[in-house]
């Protein structure tokens, strides 16, 4: 064990070390080239460089083959560069060899220049000539045009869609499925992917420049050779064509071989869509369809059939696919012995207290279609989402969430769950496995075909698609999800507003046992001497219910045993605490050094709702149904108004009709805080926004 550890610590350290060495070459490699520009080198150091130039290109070029992502190679568009510039100061030192040395025969500019110049050539610079400008059309026209333009598309697409994967982020940080260390990684890997394609839009015209320079270097080398050769060193017309026009073709190939590996390794970076496995492995995958060989193999043996064509060779490959999807089809009839068969239940069985009690308070229900989720065969994706949101709620509203019991119901549809407090449903919705979900969070750069449905959280319009469509729908501007992110966020909605369902007396006697750890002596006085478990547990959940947290418990045990007396209740020992939370609450509202929004009741309606009975119940409000309907209208407009303007802000109001009127409204103004006058910190700068009076109509201020 100690020396695995060994191993690693060493093979961790040792880039470190040598990360000053490297930071200090590229300097000097830089220097280098711009040697190369100006000063003259031989021939064999020249031979040198043009070997070291087609390993790099080689190399980048098995680097891109072998990223999963384009983000595996970030640094390509800078590679690309660097490279770009290595061949151009190569032209530049062959071109002056060629010219200086070239009437000594085609071995003057070095060996690899002769050898490329021959091969190509062949005896005849005539058709050298022709094929070299077959290259650079391919290169030039074909790969680096194309590379081009998808580079130029694709930075496009991916700056369009980055607000829609930025609220994605977002959405899946506020439901739990990410923790803020994961969402930031997250932000900062899509800023990094458009970062990528935007320098790849300017890279792709290093290569197309390259390709042009080529084809110029060529020419001058032939032209100034023919000038040279003639004029000074007083070479035949044939003599002089043959000699240069050999080392121009061999130094344009020298040069051009390279350019043509990085073309094709830009393009097939830039045509890369992401996945878990380098390309190799991802066209393995995908052409390991049987279905797709049979036609191939059938095809070809009805061409090797013709007049005139080459039979033995047209069966040899219809052989050869055939055989290919022999192998496909038989891989795919081994049966999987790592799934084992369900086990059938008998038909009848003895009924149990199993089938009339259930302990799991929280639990999901899920049809047969839905299975896949929780399988670990599958990687289990909504069991490590739904621990992730148990620990964020837990976090927020300080206590542990129960366990989600997740279980099958064979009474549900395939793709339908159900999520229940004990015997309360509180919601439902039905999924797609292995489709996406596509919502519409706002103005779309393109409405995608099918048909709409509500998505259960946000209650946004949305859509199911396919795997092939996801890409498509995050470039239109839709944020899209799997079905475990459905179920999960819906989940986390539904439990963050109704957090004191799920909060009991054993819950309660938990928070009081950790807070004996801490404050012995306070945690007695607590319970059973100043108030009961039961009332304990009752202002707790009062609390819970209007979202407040339970993570300043010592703060909230002190209130209650300093201000608590043997006849009050629940209702008003919960004010008094809010009252001593204060400073949290105006806080989630407005933070420290910001204006708090008020919204305030005009006084002739809070003198109408406010009833003249000392012991009147909090929890309701003296109004008439009609005029309930009026308040309701009037705040939920000034809601959507405030909203629009993008302001915060609290209902500020009496605090005999502060909990009556956060009940009236929490079901038509989710996230509605509302505060009492005791309730706003004197030191906290307030901002009147407007004023709801019997009119139902929302006032300015000035």
């Amino acid at each position: 064990m100690q020396s695995a550890s060994f191993s690693s610590l060493k093979l961790t350290q040792l880039p470190q070390l040598g990360s000053g060495a490297r930071a200090s070459m590229l300097p000097v490699l830089i220097l280098a080239l711009i040697a190369l520009l100006v000063i003259p080198i031989p021939a064999g150091m020249l031979d040198m460089f043009f070997i070291l130039n087609i390993a790099v290109s080689l190399l980048v070029l098995m680097v891109a083959l072998g990223a999963a992502k384009p983000l595996d190679f970030s640094s390509f568009p800078t590679v690309i560069l660097f490279a770009t510039l290595l061949r151009l100061a190569l032209n530049v030192a062959s071109t002056r060899v060629v010219l200086v040395a070239g009437h000594e025969g085609p071995q003057a500019a070095g060996k690899v220049i002769e050898a490329f110049g021959a091969f190509l050539i062949s005896g005849d610079y005539i058709v050298g000539l022709f094929v070299f400008a077959i290259l650079v059309i391919i290169n030039l026209v074909v790969i680096a045009k194309g590379a081009g333009r998808i580079s130029e598309v694709s930075a496009r697409f991916t700056l369009d869609a980055l607000p829609g994967k930025q609220m994605a982020i977002d959405a899946d940080l506020a439901a739990g499925l990410l923790t803020a260390e994961e969402a930031k990684a997250r932000r900062q890997e899509i800023s990094t992917e458009a970062d990528f394609y935007g320098s790849m839009d300017g890279a792709s015209k290093f290569v197309k420049g390259d390709a042009i320079a080529a084809l110029l270097v060529l020419f001058i080398n032939i032209g100034g050779g023919l000038i040279l050769g003639t004029v000074k060193h007083d070479l035949p017309i044939g003599e002089a064509a043959a000699t240069y026009i050999t080392l121009a073709i061999g130094d344009g190939l020298v040069a051009q071989v390279p350019s043509l590996l990085l073309s094709i390794a830009a393009a097939a970076i830039v045509t890369r869509v992401n996945s878990g496995s380098a390309l190799e492995g991802q066209l393995t995958k995908e052409f390991s369809n049987a279905a797709a060989w049979i036609p191939v193999a059938a095809i070809v043996f009805l061409l090797a059939l013709l007049p005139g064509m080459p039979h033995f060779l047209l069966l040899g490959f219809a052989g050869g696919c055939g055989y290919v999807a022999w192998r496909l089809m038989r891989k795919t009839d081994i049966p999987a012995e790592l799934e084992p068969m369900p086990q059938a239940k008998p038909e009848t069985q003895e009924a149990s207290w199993e089938d009339v009690v259930d302990n799991g308070q929280l639990r999901v229900d899920i049809g047969f279609g839905l299975i896949d989720l929780v399988s670990d065969a599958k990687g289990a994706p909504l069991v490590g989402r739904i621990s992730g949101i148990r620990k964020q709620l837990s976090k927020r509203f300080g206590f542990l969430v129960p366990r989600v019991h997740i279980r099958d119901d064979v009474e549900l549809s395939a793709g339908d769950y159900r999520i229940s407090v004990g015997t309360q449903t509180l919601g439902r919705f039905s999924l797609e496995p292995g489709r996406y979900l596509a919502i519409e969070p706002g103005e779309l750069y393109e409405k995608l075909p099918g048909p709409t449905v509500i998505e259960p959280a946000f209650g946004l319009p949305a859509l199911w698609i396919g795997p092939e469509d996801k890409e498509r729908a995050e470039l239109a501007g839709y944020t899209v999800v799997d079905a475990s992110t459905v179920l999960a966020t819906h989940l986390s909605d539904l439990l963050a507003d109704r957090m004191h369902l799920l909060f009991g007396q054993d819950e309660a006697g938990e928070l009081v046992e950790r807070l004996a750890d801490d404050a012995p002596l306070l945690a007695k006085a607590l319970t059973p001497d100043t108030v009961s478990m039961q009332m304990l547990t009752g202002v707790l959940r009062r609390l819970l219910e209007e979202g407040v947290g339970l993570g300043d418990f010592r703060r909230i045990a002190e209130t209650i045993c300093a201000d608590a007396n043997g006849g009050d209740s629940a209702a008003i020992l919960s004010e008094r605490v809010r009252r001593s939370l204060a400073p949290i609450l105006v806080q989630d509202v407005a933070p420290i050094g910001e204006t708090l929004g008020v919204v305030t009741l005009e006084g002739e309606l809070e003198r109408l709702l406010i009833t003249p009975d000392p012991v009147a119940d909090l929890d309701r409000l003296n109004v008439e149904p009609g005029l309930a309907q009026d308040i309701i209208a009037a705040m939920t407009k000034t809601a959507e108004d405030l909203a629009t303007a993008e302001r915060t802000f609290a209902l500020v109001t009496a605090p005999r009709l502060r909990r009556g009127l956060f009940l009236l409204l929490k079901h038509h103004i989710p996230g509605l805080t509302v505060l009492s006058f005791d309730e706003v910190p004197d030191d906290k700068p307030v901002e009147i926004l407007g004023v709801v009076g019997a009119g139902q109509k929302l006032e300015e201020a000035a």
